[in-house]
């Protein structure tokens, strides 16, 4: 299984030629080179996790790739997209893909900014990527997509989640905030955490990818 990471918390799965699309968002440079998607998984309604735009380029290409996000994202969405809703518990296969779904809501940005619903996404039990929260799924987490900086998060909240997680594998997400000497940084705090746990942390930059 390859996981290619594209600009911020974007990332492509490939299985046997088959794609699996996760939060195509307007902080990502446009897919035009995806073919056969069997899926589109978002994980949550903020545009820097989705665009209209972005689904609409992937599904004319694959029309019949499915769709996965939970009620936000659904009531978010033009009426053309027809989304199956994920939540916490719930699984399916599409393809070559086994998604299982952890957590429910967004990570709190302030109290005068209103709470969406968030639900990360296991693949082939083997990749979990959480969206915008430091969600802890109850099963192993071989390989962890871990978010490194935003609004809604200090480093040391990275840090206490990938030592609570102990991924044998990590590498970064949601980095587009960064100036370069501010990823450097946090990628540094967070790689100390998985190697402490045991792990190995990959330091990808957009259209890099990881075989797992």
């Amino acid at each position: 299984m390859r996981v290619t990471k594209h600009e911020h918390s974007c990332l492509v799965v490939e299985v046997a030629g088959t794609q699996l699309v996760i939060d195509p968002g307007s902080f990502t440079t446009p897919l035009i080179d995806v073919p056969n998607v069997a899926a589109i998984v978002i994980t949550h309604e903020h545009p820097d996790h989705w665009t209209p735009e972005h689904l609409q380029r992937i599904l004319e290409r694959t029309p019949d790739a499915r769709l996965f996000g939970p009620p936000g994202v659904a009531r978010a969405a033009p009426p053309d997209f027809a989304f199956t809703e994920s939540a916490a518990g719930a699984s399916t296969t599409v393809g070559p893909f086994s998604l299982r779904f952890f957590g429910s809501q967004h990570a709190v940005i302030h109290s005068s900014v209103p709470v969406v619903d968030n639900v990360g996404v296991m693949v082939n039990d083997e990749l979990f990527y959480p969206g915008d929260a430091f969600t802890v799924p109850p099963v192993p987490v071989p390989t962890l997509a871990v978010p490194s900086g935003a609004p809604w998060m200090k480093i040391s909240e990275v840090m206490d989640y990938v030592a609570e997680v102990k991924p044998a594998r990590a590498f970064p997400v949601h980095e587009m905030g960064y100036s370069v000497i501010g990823k450097n940084m946090a990628y540094g705090r967070i790689q100390a955490m998985v190697e402490q746990g045991g792990g190995e942390f990959f330091w990808l930059d957009p259209t890099q990818w990881l075989d797992i």
